[in-house]
């Protein structure tokens, strides 16, 4: 997996964007559609009265097989109409991903008790050979009105490089596409003493 970053400009979205974001870039790439793994990361907003403001360093990032590369820049110069936003797509490159023992994913779907939801990761991860200890932080959803996605924000730390890279390559749970078990560099977590 590789992370195609793409320069954007636009105002603001509905929380919902993710849904809306995704219909958009499958619509003019339906190629993408085909792999389960294909991912947008989160994008980083700030919260206004009219919605989430864009941040001017703000990147829209495509988590994608080496091979949808080329596809995937066929999105650079476009426009995107989201949720009734503008989003604009500059240009594009391409950034390894890269290890790092603490990642962090805003939300993870998995089972509705926290306690089931770690255990059906613990078992996941032991399944993937990656070894972590885990902070399940709080409850979150992603709705449009329409669709519904459940799961809890989490945090896997003291990874190896390989689980690491591992874990970042497959992500965990389910819905990519919107955003949900996309894992990312976290701040480092200190042992308490």
């Amino acid at each position: 997996m590789i992370d195609v970053v793409f320069e954007i400009s636009g105002e603001t979205l509905p929380a919902a964007y993710p849904f809306s974001l995704w219909d958009e870039i499958s619509r003019l790439i339906p190629q993408l559609g085909e792999h389960e793994n294909v991912g947008i990361i989160p994008l980083r907003m700030a919260q206004s009265k009219e919605g989430l403001l864009l941040n001017k360093r703000a990147k829209l990032v495509l988590r994608l097989p080496p091979d949808f590369i080329e596809v995937a820049a066929s999105l650079t110069n476009k426009q995107l109409q989201v949720a009734g936003s503008e989003l604009y797509l500059g240009s594009c490159k391409t950034r390894p991903i890269q290890h790092y023992p603490t990642l962090h994913a805003h939300l993870v779907t998995g089972a509705e008790d926290e306690v089931e939801f770690m255990a059906e990761l613990e078992t996941t991860l032991a399944a993937m050979g990656v070894k972590a200890n885990l902070i399940c932080g709080r409850r979150h959803q992603l709705t449009d009105g329409e669709r519904v996605i459940r799961g809890y924000s989490l945090v896997l730390h003291d990874l190896t490089p390989e689980g690491s890279l591992r874990v970042q390559y497959a992500g965990l749970g389910k819905e990519r596409r919107f955003g949900c078990g996309i894992f990312v560099p976290y701040k480092v977590i200190s042992s308490m003493e």
